[in-house]
């Protein structure tokens, strides 16, 4: 049998179609435009995410026995705010999870609300990216269009209901709007009544690996495949990907350095940090997980070597850069190029090079951009630790994972193994994994994991670059407090 796994991301739609053993057998990726109407505004219109799966399945399955397909899920952007009227069209287009036009609405929820009830209500605060605040911004501003509010959903929803007729989403996914009690694993009274909506509004609540149902008649003649095919609720982006490394089950870590960076901690039981620094969600798995997310972690090499350098040689600027510096660095980078997230959450933080002198080179600054999320990736480490959650290894994925140098570096820097994997897909192999689990070809998430992830090499901490880099970080940790009156005043 086959399973696709579907990644709507943020600029592209990813495809994966694979055999129960893991074996990838096809991927596709389909682009789509995203709008920015006004400074700090970011839309998309859900039609284009569907018609674009669309024709990404009907790619990728060209080849094989269509009957063999037996299910489909998904791992998706998270935050965004889909809306449907009562007839189940799209009222405004989506507002994104990197939309920044809700400043006004997160002082409303964090500062007049309060963040001891947010995290009373939810497990966590309102940030600008979030769903909840997104609501209010569209309550005052767009009255017209709250009125005719019949249903919310998270963007990779919109497909499942397109697929299945059925208005659903997964806990892991509604963990991020600021409307579920986490904990509960249900829908907060308390936030519906805040952000003035009812609980009809909102859909139906699955774990990430149940069937929401199979694609209908309509959709089946439109892509080619028999009726019959099963539909998972699927998974945000984060907690797929976690999936799709194996990042389940009690204290098991992932790091991914994408475009944005993420720590995240799977866990078996519920917890919350004292001062919300990391975010506390619901797990594709059934049990829960910490995450720390910062907002510029790959992009910040990207940016380094793309627009300021002009090289696209990454892996030779990164040859100079040799086992003796590591460690030895005189520079320090702060990653914040769209301010931060986890654990500041300051919109206003900024990216600075500190310490340079007359003897610093283009090699030191590029290890320094390395070293700089490495050192803020511990920050929220950091924060899991004091919670006395024991992190001893890591699996890595996304761009940044392609790079030893830097593999090496978050070893040293964490003080932990860092596991590379042998097939590394990112939220779509995450979802392919969740349709197995809902029609039935693993009996639970971790017994999927455990079958299909592979390492392929392990990159061990070594003890004198350890204890360099914990006299660095020591340092780097005391940076951005001095600088944060500064970016205030910029």
């Amino acid at each position: 049998m086959y399973y696709i796994g579907v990644d709507l991301g943020t600029s592209s739609v990813k495809l994966i179609l694979m055999e129960p053993t893991g074996d990838i057998v096809n991927t596709v990726s389909k682009t789509y435009p995203i709008s920015f109407p006004k400074p700090g505004w970011s839309e998309q219109n859900p039609t284009d995410w569907y018609d674009k799966t669309c024709e990404g399945i009907k790619e990728l399955i060209k080849d094989i026995d269509k009957d063999k397909v037996a299910g489909i899920s998904f791992g998706g952007q998270m935050h965004g705010l889909v809306i449907l009227d009562e007839n189940d069209n799209v009222i405004r287009p989506a507002i994104l999870w990197n939309d920044g036009r809700t400043t006004k609405e997160c002082d409303y929820l964090n500062n007049e609300i309060g963040k001891d009830k947010l995290t009373e209500y939810t497990a966590n605060i309102a940030f600008a990216g979030f769903t909840a605040p997104k609501l209010l911004w569209v309550k005052n501003n767009e009255p017209d269009n709250f009125k005719k509010i019949a249903k919310i959903m998270l963007p990779k929803d919109y497909i499942a209901y397109r697929l299945t007729g059925v208005h659903c989403t997964d806990v892991s996914d509604a963990s991020g709007m600021l409307l579920l009690d986490v904990k509960k694993r249900d829908w907060s009274e308390e936030m519906i009544n805040i952000c003035k909506i009812s609980r009809k509004q909102l859909p139906a609540l699955y774990e990430s690996y149940e069937k929401v149902g199979c694609i209908t008649k309509e959709a089946a003649m439109e892509l080619g495949l028999p009726d019959n095919v099963c539909v998972a609720a699927g998974a945000g982006d984060n907690a797929a990907a976690a999936v799709g490394t194996g990042t389940v089950g009690d204290g098991m870590c992932n790091i991914s350095l994408g475009t944005s960076g993420t720590i995240f901690i799977s866990s078996s039981n519920f917890s919350v940090d004292n001062n919300n620094a990391l975010h506390s969600f619901d797990h594709a798995d059934g049990y829960y997980h910490l995450m720390g997310c910062m907002l510029s972690a790959a992009s910040c090499n990207g940016w380094w070597m793309d627009n300021i350098l002009k090289d696209t040689d990454y892996k030779e600027a990164q040859s100079h850069i040799t086992k003796d510096m590591l460690g030895n660095n005189h520079i320090y980078f702060l990653p914040y190029l769209m301010g931060e997230r986890s654990p500041h959450n300051d919109p206003l933080a900024r990216a600075t090079f500190t310490g340079m002198t007359m003897d610093s080179t283009r090699t030191d600054m590029t290890q320094a951009v390395l070293e700089g999320v490495a050192f803020a990736i511990r920050d929220s480490f950091e924060i899991a630790r004091s919670l006395g959650i024991n992190i001893t290894e890591t699996k890595m994925c996304g761009g940044g994972a392609k790079s030893e140098l830097w593999c090496t570096i978050m070893a040293n820097v964490l003080g932990i193994k860092v596991h590379l994997l042998k097939s590394e897909e990112g939220p779509s192999m995450g979802a392919a994994m969740l349709a197995m689990v809902a029609a039935g070809e693993y009996e639970n998430v971790k017994q999927a994991a455990d079958s299909i992830v592979g390492i392929c090499r392990t990159i061990e901490p070594e003890k004198d670059i350890a204890d360099r880099y914990n006299s660095r970080y020591n340092t780097f940790k005391d940076i951005y407090p001095a600088l944060k009156g500064v970016f205030e005043k910029m």
